[in-house]
């Protein structure tokens, strides 16, 4: 009998613990392939109405690639390597890449040791309920045009 009860208790607290785990989840927003490609044709089109054909990436919230396209005499064949990078240092530090540059420009050199990240400015975090769902990068010929064109996109997507 006491061996019952005990197995008893120890299914019930499987059943609690279950239970409690079940009730720690929650609700995601995920930045969805369709999302994506809204942020790429808006980041184009400001592209070409500021004739600065760029490589566009949009990443999601671990930083992993969605989205890359390469508008037609983009002008570095680095930004290939470089627009991703900026999208994943935008999503894993949750701010913009011209804030990342701007530390570093201010002294903060050792930030630049981060592996896999380019922190320069044109990656954007896109934020949806006041969450990180992803992030943008833009790579064209300026700084000041790929954080506009990175702007530009996210804000595509509405409040």
């Amino acid at each position: 009998m006491q061996c019952l009860v005990l197995a008893f208790l120890s299914g019930m607290s499987v059943l609690v613990t279950a239970g409690a785990g079940h009730a720690q989840l929650a609700d995601k927003k995920v930045l969805t392939l369709e999302a994506a490609r809204r942020l790429v044709a808006a980041a184009e089109a400001e592209a070409e109405r500021i004739h600065a054909p760029a490589v566009v990436a949009v990443v999601d919230d671990g930083g992993w690639l969605i989205a890359l396209e390469r508008m037609d005499r983009a002008p570095m064949l680095a930004s290939v390597e470089l627009a991703p990078g900026k999208a994943r240092a935008a999503a894993a530090f949750r701010k913009p890449t011209q804030a990342l540059e701007s530390s570093i420009n201010a002294g903060r050199t050792a930030q630049v040791t981060a592996p896999g990240f380019v922190q320069m400015q044109g990656g954007v975090p896109i934020v949806i309920d006041g969450r990180v769902v992803g992030a943008i990068g833009i790579s064209a010929d300026t700084p000041a045009h790929d954080q506009q064109i990175a702007d530009t996109a996210a804000r595509s997507l509405g409040p």
